[in-house]
């Protein structure tokens, strides 16, 4: 399947290439930030969103976020996803495992790169499916690419960085 770019993800919190602000990171209040899209492509019947880290220093890129099955109508998130497994906002969206060993591993944790440990990365991608998955709560990155593979219409991207 050939997979188109052409959505565009923002947040009113930061740029593309721009640091995340502080209150979106675990130094901060460790919220999810707003984000928006547009250009979805026809026949978008379900999205799906992984934040990662491709700098972080383990074998795969460090996952702060998935959050899948959200409605193929959401324009975007609003700030502050609580981090349980079902949303009623969006309805219906579900949200992964993220990297942690432990503390609240399900939904949304912001940036914590190692002290001194230079300018890191945070990928927020957007992906437009052209079907609903048949999956539950709490898969993990894997699992989802794994699920999403074949399905994959468009995706977008905004990056942000962060360093301590």
């Amino acid at each position: 399947m050939t997979v188109s770019t052409t959505i565009e993800v923002t947040s009113t919190a930061f740029a593309q290439g721009e640091p995340i602000p502080n209150k979106y990171t675990g130094e901060g209040e460790d919220v999810s930030p707003p984000l928006s899209w547009s250009g979805l492509p026809e026949g978008t019947k379900e999205l799906a969103l992984i934040c990662d880290a491709p700098d972080a220093p383990t074998a795969e890129p460090w996952v702060l976020w998935v959050i899948y099955k959200i409605p193929a109508t959401t324009t975007g998130l609003l700030e502050g996803i609580p981090p349980k497994p079902r949303l009623k906002k969006p309805a219906g969206a579900l949200q992964g495992r993220n990297s942690w060993p432990s503390g609240k591993m399900i939904g949304y944790r912001g940036p914590m790169p190692p002290p001194g440990h230079g300018t890191h990365h945070y990928r927020f991608t957007l992906y437009a499916l052209d079907v609903k998955l048949p999956v539950e709560p709490s898969e993990s990155k894997k699992t989802l690419l794994e699920e999403i593979s074949d399905h994959i219409l468009a995706k977008g991207r905004l990056t942000g960085t962060y360093k301590r």
